[in-house]
């Protein structure tokens, strides 16, 4: 049992980590604020004083505000169901005895360690390309017209490449609950008569409900700031400006830093409320 002493050399010994990791989130955050207050043009004259909330005015008065808001929650919720969906179906497949599992498995989680933009340009270039893409040859094969996928279906494909980056992490927390699941259980089912959608609805979905609420949170947060993906592949046009484009895209035409501070605190605004709405579903998850 811990005594007093062990209990304070152990604040002692961890106080370093944790103000260098403080300070390491403190000093940006506060930084952007001070920023987000001041008219500060690095290229045109510097710091040319306080403006008060006038950054915020700007920002959330442009006719770009809400509609990136609205792409970036679209984005977020369409990635959100494929990866759930083939996550489960995927952990559930690979949790069956089969010829090179470890190999399989590995090769199935190998595309999270994929940078976004090496991500992004293989599609780009290798899938979607309308001349020399796969997707164009098959199209051709079928004697159906190529589509231009970036400028067509622009929004589909960029959750389609997202997607495909983080179903390997979905897929890995979900294998993971499947593996948990008491075997006897299924087996008495299954020894019952109940057929596999049964089993799944009843005993296997309600198993993994921690798992996927998981599975949500972490991957909302980092979704949310979505902007790689989208930079090398549409440039934010064809109506796929996420928040963090468009704070990019504020900064770099005015030159506007306090601007793009305005637009980064906006952002942290909606990542807070969304991340406080799914913990409270986790929560209720997590208790139950």
């Amino acid at each position: 049992m811990a005594t007093q002493q062990s209990r304070s050399a152990a604040r002692f010994m961890m106080a370093p980590a944790v103000i260098l990791l403080l300070g390491w989130m403190l000093v940006p955050l506060i930084m952007t604020l001070i920023f987000s207050f001041k008219k500060y043009l690095p290229m045109r004259g510097g710091d040319l004083g306080w403006v008060g909330f006038d950054n915020y005015v700007r920002f959330v008065s442009s006719s770009a505000f809400w509609p990136s808001v609205i792409t970036t929650l679209v984005i977020v919720g369409g990635v959100l169901v494929i990866t759930i969906f083939f996550g489960v179906i995927l952990a559930l497949l690979l949790d069956q005895p089969m010829w090179g599992q470890g190999v399989v498995r590995i090769l199935v989680i190998a595309p999270f360690f994929v940078m976004p933009t090496v991500s992004a340009l293989v599609w780009k270039n290798m899938f979607m390309d309308p001349v020399n893409g796969l997707f164009a040859h098959l199209w051709k094969f079928f004697g159906a017209e190529p589509v231009q996928w970036l400028s067509q279906a622009s929004m589909e494909s960029i959750v389609l490449i997202v997607s495909w980056q983080w179903l390997p992490f979905a897929t890995l927390i979900l294998l993971t609950a499947v593996q948990s699941l008491d075997s006897e259980q299924l087996e008495a089912a299954e020894m019952d008569g109940a057929p596999f959608l049964k089993r799944f609805w009843f005993i296997i979905l309600p198993h993994l409900a921690r798992a996927i609420t998981i599975v949500v949170l972490i991957q909302t947060i980092f979704l949310l700031s979505i902007f790689a993906e989208i930079f090398v592949t549409t440039g934010g046009a064809f109506g796929t400006r996420t928040l963090s484009y468009l704070i990019f895209q504020r900064v770099l035409e005015s030159q506007n830093v306090g601007l793009g501070s305005a637009g980064g605190v906006y952002a942290i605004i909606l990542a807070n409320i969304v991340a406080i709405f799914l913990m409270r579903i986790v929560g209720k998850n997590l208790d139950n």
